[in-house]
């Protein structure tokens, strides 16, 4: 079996709120706060680059993982460190994952990345499992994600509104071979690459190179192409694929829908939020919105999962979800047993 045996978030002091962002934006406070459902969000500074986020969170997780199993987690037992978080890091073209497993000092550790944008969490957590299954040298893995997408918006860019909810910061797993808490089980996901160009920054990549034309015309920021078109798309068939990928993931762990007990996704605006949960018969003390972080790429379930087992809403016994969705368009979900688990299949 596979299970998470540690836990870790880590953000930036920086806040910015919910009056900020209207004054910024020119979006009515109320709208902010109550129909894009953000309270406030971290805002990363010089000493909060993707990579040391992610490796505060995952010393973090380490250190969780340590009082789980009952004695200290040494840096020389971990065996590959898997970075999932967003493509936007440090510098260009540019690994994160070999520098966090240095900050950590996991010097035996494998480094190496995967990128699912905001739906990496499910798949990270799926790669792992299946690779620590296919290599039995794999016993103890952390994967790690941070972002700092939000230094990437124009706030004067009506057509990239929807993206005014990003947020920085970080969060990590530690996963464990034989332990038999907090288990992997299956996942389920699913692309549409008709969105695959909606989302991007124009220029830095290979089709527009940066140049002082580039530069000037504020070709650097997140956008959206054809909003109109991208969101008649997915107001089509994105609840429908939320829901799917959720009780697929479900029902291939050998389960059934309606025992679902929690939901760890990403922040989206609340309606959106409230209709899923519907949908999957749960209410919202069984999850967890993330109207204090705002969207952080990767990271929001494994900060749902972390804070609701906190907050004693994820507790041993319950059927949890890892749910999101990621420009492109991708939706995947992995399904968790938390706490013991007794049964015979899993990840």
């Amino acid at each position: 079996m596979i299970g998470i045996a540690g836990l870790g978030t880590a953000f930036p002091e920086g806040v910015m709120t919910a009056d900020e962002l209207a004054r910024r934006s020119g979006i009515p406070v109320e709208v902010v706060r109550d129909r894009m459902g953000l309270l406030e969000k971290r805002v990363g500074g010089p000493g909060d680059q993707v990579s040391d986020l992610a490796a505060r969170a995952a010393l973090v997780a380490i250190e969780d993982a340590g009082g789980r199993l009952g004695a200290p987690l040494e840096p020389s037992e971990i065996d590959a460190v898997l970075y999932f978080g967003s493509p936007h890091k440090d510098y260009p073209v540019w690994l994160a994952a070999p520098r966090i497993q240095h900050l950590i000092g996991a010097e035996r550790a494998f480094a190496f990345e995967i990128a699912a944008v905001s739906a990496g969490a499910p798949v990270a957590l799926r790669v792992a499992a299946d690779m620590m299954h296919a290599d039995p040298a794999l016993r103890t893995v952390v994967l790690a994600a941070a972002s700092r997408e939000a230094e990437l918006l124009d706030y004067t860019d009506r057509s990239a509104r929807f993206m005014f909810n990003f947020g920085d910061g970080a969060a990590a797993v530690v996963l464990r071979r034989d332990w038999p808490r907090n288990v992997i089980l299956r996942s389920a996901f699913r692309t549409d690459g008709s969105f695959s160009e909606h989302v991007r920054v124009p220029a830095g990549g290979s089709r527009m190179p940066t140049s002082e034309a580039t530069v000037r015309d504020g070709l650097h920021s997140l956008g959206v192409h054809d909003l109109e078109s991208m969101k008649a798309g997915l107001d089509a068939v994105s609840m429908e694929r939320f829901i799917g990928v959720a009780r697929e993931a479900i029902r291939r762990s050998g389960r059934e829908p309606d025992e679902l007990d929690f939901l760890a996704t990403l922040h989206t605006k609340r309606s959106i939020f409230e209709s899923i949960l519907a949908e999957l018969g749960l209410a919202e003390e069984n999850s967890l919105y993330l109207d204090r972080y705002g969207h952080i790429s990767a990271v929001d379930p494994i900060i749902a999962l972390a804070e609701g087992e906190a907050m004693g809403r994820l507790r041993e016994g319950m059927l949890a979800v890892a749910l999101s969705a990621g420009t492109g368009y991708s939706w995947a979900a992995t399904a968790l047993h938390w706490g013991p688990f007794e049964g015979e299949e899993a990840a």
